[in-house]
């Protein structure tokens, strides 16, 4: 069985593989001073109430937006599972060519949500992830990481406001009863929500111009449920993008 894990900066994701075929995922709180011990009894915990025994994980890779947590999860591995963990990382091979001044610098996410776009699709795609930040992904259709863009995520830009704005509340993110909000929350929450539907519109529909019209659109991460339904050129989710990367990357280096 493999065991794919996806740190991100504020929710660890992570599943278990048997052949090509996800068996479960889990998520949980990223903590970015956790040890190895902990790591370890945070997977048994989860792993053992859905069913699976650590004794039936075999192979296992990660990709970390948390540079400490990277060698943590290594440390673990090598401990309680009895084998090397691949990391993604520079000199790991993808199969994809990189348009970027400084390859070092792409998130291992971002790579790995490329990589199971273009395999989709086997086109020209983009990959719009809503994590901490919001990051867009574009590749060619020869399969090429032409770049990307990243703009500040939902979730911080609701804490920025919350804590700059003395007055204005800390807002859930539900669905606004109408476009004009007639209570501060409403308000807020109508502000977020089509605000940054308009923004994935606006950046994606410039992407477009660029790629051509034909080109698929694909949202992941954990808030794009809250904001995906409001916009118009997002043309499906997948919460397992990142995961699927994962087991295809692990399939080219193993």
């Amino acid at each position: 069985m493999l065991l794919v894990v996806d740190v991100g900066n504020t929710q660890t994701h992570f599943g278990t593989y048997e052949g090509g075929e996800l068996v479960e995922h889990w998520r949980f709180a990223t903590v970015r001073d956790s040890t190895a011990d902990e790591l370890g009894a945070a997977l048994r915990n989860l792993v053992e109430l859905r069913g699976v025994d650590l004794e039936q994980i075999d192979s296992s890779i990660v990709s970390s937006t948390v540079p400490q947590l990277g060698p943590q999860w290594l440390e673990m591995t090598e401990r309680y599972l009895g084998h090397e963990m691949l990391a993604v990382g520079p000199g790991f091979k993808t199969g994809m060519p990189l348009r970027y001044d400084n390859p070092r610098e792409i998130g291992a996410d971002r790579l790995v949500n490329a990589v199971a776009a273009y395999e989709r699709t086997k086109g020209a795609c983009i990959v719009v992830d809503f994590g901490t930040a919001i990051t867009y992904d574009p590749v060619s259709a020869e399969g090429e990481y032409l770049g990307g863009i990243i703009s500040p995520g939902v979730e911080i830009s609701v804490e920025a406001l919350a804590s700059r704005a003395a007055k204005l509340p800390k807002v859930d993110l539900e669905p606004p009863r109408a476009l004009i909000g007639k209570s501060t929350i409403e308000a807020i929450r109508s502000g977020v929500i089509y605000g940054f539907a308009a923004m994935v519109d606006g950046i994606v529909g410039r992407l477009l111009e660029e790629m051509g019209e034909e080109t698929a659109t694909i949202a992941t991460g954990g808030l794009a449920h809250h904001i995906v339904p409001f916009t118009e050129r997002i043309d499906e989710i997948d919460d397992l993008l990142t995961l699927e990367g994962l087991r295809i990357l692990f399939e080219r280096n193993s």
